[in-house]
């Protein structure tokens, strides 16, 4: 979701689907959608069908990844969230960001 400097919504888009076990998030298209909508702010939110939504060591790192060139290109990543059937976890109010 891209947020303007006030956090409102500006879009809300989906930019990867992935297969049953795994996506392939490609930063550089989050960014460069991050400056086409001139973002001031990002969350970033994904699902886990099988509805486990325990962030695994890969969606760790992706997101650092991403956030820190976010950061650089000064549209700050407030959150990572992970959806299950019921539940949600964020990778911010777990510190692990």
């Amino acid at each position: 979701m891209f947020l303007n400097a006030k956090y409102e919504h500006i879009a809300l888009e989906i930019l990867f689907r992935g297969s049953i076990d795994r996506t392939h998030l490609h930063a550089r298209e989050v960014l460069k959608r991050g400056l086409e909508v001139n973002a001031a702010a990002l969350l970033v939110c994904h699902n886990y069908l099988a509805g486990n939504v325990e962030p695994s060591q890969a969606d760790i790192g992706v997101t650092r990844s991403l956030f820190d060139l976010l950061e650089r290109a000064e549209i700050p990543p407030l959150d990572h969230v992970v959806v299950g059937a019921n539940t949600r976890v964020s990778l911010q109010l777990r510190g692990l960001l």
